[in-house]
């Protein structure tokens, strides 16, 4: 059995985004792999309570490298730059973990997983003499500019800031142009991602996404009611997830069927006041932060998944939309434009918000006038589940790894 050692900062059996995507990875690669897992240890507890109970968990050996709680809370904050550079000192103290490693078993391949931005590569790479994998990683930062409508002058010079930044960083960071090219595969978790690679490194990369679909879970059929239930599931955030875009649409459908069900942290007030004065309070639902079961059964109740989000990876909540079995309408961009398929939602090109809001308010429209498409498109969500599956995901890796040990 091939071993494999794995940085991952992020791995939890009880999470989805980044720990989910960790935990998910690993113990999928540990069916057919020995994994020596680099991870940090806020999750340790859980990690060890369900590894004994996992046929697999036998393969699986972690090594932990924590961080404190301040750091912690950093990295949950999402957008706090100064995590930055703690995750990279917990990359430098990682390398010395993995030599150590490295010396005491015989590893055949060094795999950079997560996390998937591309602002810190880590160091791996300075490990030679074996093949070396990095990624997924999502190079998505080129925000649409005229979805900016509403921002301030110093929301705007902030967004403008960090694009910027990014832009910089993709095109003259050493370390990261060392990482990669001194990869021998490159995995990208989105077509967006890939295309600014080759633009910026010159680099080709195998476009995997980072997230798969659970295809244990019992797909429902639309059913025979009257009405449009429509969910939106994500951080209440008004500049990448848009939910007032989804306001909106369903303003502009002018449609009394239709009802749009929010879920997901944030302050909703001022998205509640927007709907008031859109005049479709009665038509919409907000649930705030409800357990992911929950979500799910939600699924299975609900007509179509909205996503309006303009900056992503792979949302795990469209492939959780798909495996209900229920339709997604969505931007053809990022992660959800390659997930999306024309069988199993309905994609609209980035233009601008006045246009979009009338494309989602158009097909919002015609998906509630004509049930017969919502169930075709739902049993185009069950055919697209074993294309987007763990299992098809996984088997990308592990015959990549093949690949790589047949040139090695």
């Amino acid at each position: 059995m091939r071993k494999i050692l794995i940085s991952a900062y992020a791995v939890s059996p009880d999470h989805g985004s980044e720990p989910g995507l960790g935990w998910n990875w690993c113990v999928r690669l540990a069916r057919s792999c020995e994994l020596f897992i680099i991870t940090e240890g806020e999750f340790r507890d859980r990690i060890e309570a369900v590894l004994p109970g996992l046929p697999q968990g036998k393969n699986m050996h972690f090594f932990y490298n924590p961080v404190s709680d301040r750091v912690r809370k950093m990295c949950w904050n999402q957008g706090d730059w100064r995590f930055y550079l703690h995750y990279r000192m917990w990359q430098k103290k990682t390398l010395a973990i993995a030599r150590r490693i490295c010396r005491e078993h015989p590893i055949d391949l060094i795999h950079h997983l997560n996390m998937i931005g591309f602002r810190e590569p880590g160091y791996l790479w300075k490990l030679t003499g074996l093949p070396y994998v990095h990624g997924p990683i999502n190079c998505k930062f080129e925000y649409p500019l005229a979805y900016w409508d509403g921002a301030s002058v110093g929301e705007r010079l902030k967004i403008r800031l960090k694009d910027r930044i990014s832009r910089l960083q993709m095109k003259y960071s050493g370390r990261f142009h060392r990482a990669i090219h001194r990869a021998d595969a490159v995995i990208t978790a989105s077509s967006d991602s890939q295309r600014l690679l080759k633009r910026y490194l010159g680099v080709d990369s195998r476009m995997i996404n980072e997230t798969g679909c659970d295809d244990t879970l019992s797909p429902h059929a639309a059913g025979e009611k009257e009405g449009l239930d429509v969910l939106w599931v994500g951080r209440l955030s008004l500049y990448s997830k848009l939910p007032g875009l989804a306001l909106q649409s369903v303003a502009q459908a002018g449609n009394p069927r239709i009802r749009l069900h929010f879920v997901g942290p944030g302050d909703a007030s001022g998205f509640q006041a927007q709907a008031s004065s859109l005049g479709i309070a009665d038509s919409c639902r907000w649930y705030g932060v409800i357990p992911h079961r929950n979500v799910l059964d939600m699924m299975g109740k609900m007509d179509v998944f909205l996503l309006t989000s303009v900056i992503e990876g792979t949302p795990h909540v469209v492939l959780e939309a798909i495996a209900n079995g229920l339709p997604v309408v969505c931007f053809d961009t990022c992660g959800q434009g390659d997930v999306v398929d024309g069988n199993s939602g309905i994609k609209i090109p980035l233009t601008e918000p006045e246009d979009s809001a009338r494309r989602f308010a158009d097909t919002l429209n015609e998906l509630e006038a004509h049930p017969e498409t919502l169930r075709k498109l739902s049993e185009g969500c069950a055919n697209r589940l074993k294309d987007l599956s763990w299992d098809t995901l996984i088997g990308k890796v592990t015959g990549l790894y093949d690949e790589l040990f047949s040139q090695h």
